[in-house]
């Protein structure tokens, strides 16, 4: 049978709210929110997430661009310091906005089990 990584009727447990909070913090903004159940802010963390990535990107070969337009020739240089400015602080919105749904995510689970399992 395969996995089903983001079911609906999944019951929020310590280990699936602590396997979402580190998906969301150290992966990629929105999958742990979706892991978790939460649709609709894992998936407008992950739009944020790539729109700010692509802006980045996008900075990125712009900015190699004129490099190696200059390397070739005395091209002024125009600044785009902007485009990567806007997609680190998409990004940034996207990844606070994930670590406020981890939060409540964790939350949650202790609230639904508020005893630690006993150690053996």
């Amino acid at each position: 049978m395969p996995m089903k990584i983001f079911s609906a009727g999944k019951a929020l447990n310590r280990t699936t709210a602590r396997n979402s909070f580190l998906v969301n913090q150290l992966a990629t903004p929105g999958l742990g929110s979706l892991m978790a159940g939460r649709h609709v802010a894992g998936v407008g963390q992950l739009i944020l997430a790539l729109i700010g990535f692509g802006l980045v990107l996008a900075w990125f070969v712009v900015l190699m661009t004129q490099v190696f337009q200059q390397a070739d020739s005395d091209a002024p240089a125009k600044s785009v310091a902007w485009l990567g400015e806007s997609g680190a602080v998409t990004f940034a919105a996207a990844w606070l906005w994930a670590l406020f749904t981890s939060m409540s995510v964790l939350q949650e689970a202790r609230d639904k089990d508020p005893q630690p399992p006993p150690l053996l």
